[in-house]
């Protein structure tokens, strides 16, 4: 059974900085393809960051520079670091596996 599950979430203000896990279980995350969507109140799911073999990293323009991912092969773990967060950074986040899987997800606030 596989399940991916989502942590790191929280309360930060503006320009604070949170880091989210994905541990997948029954999956490899080392293998392509990997994602990061959110999705804010209101809003429709929206692509935050893809690993994929055919383009490599990709981030939606509006995190380009301000977050990052990694992933440990050991941890079996997908991370996004996010820096110099926004208000309009908030929203649920959630991992994404092999275009198939989906995490519960996690929910980050940034406000003051």
């Amino acid at each position: 059974q596989v399940q991916l599950v989502e942590s790191g979430g929280g309360l930060v203000q503006p320009g604070g900085s949170l880091r989210l896990s994905c541990v997948g279980s029954g999956i490899s995350m080392n293998i392509n393809p990997l994602a990061w969507y959110r999705q804010a109140p209101g809003k429709e799911r929206e692509l935050v960051v893809s690993i994929s073999s055919e383009d490599g990293v990709r981030f939606a323009d509006s995190v380009k520079g301000r977050f990052t991912i990694s992933r440990d092969s050991t941890a079996n773990a997908m991370y996004l670091q996010m820096n110099s967060l926004k208000p309009e950074d908030t929203a649920v986040y959630y991992c994404h596996a092999h275009r198939r899987y989906w995490g519960q997800g996690t929910q980050v606030t940034v406000s003051s």
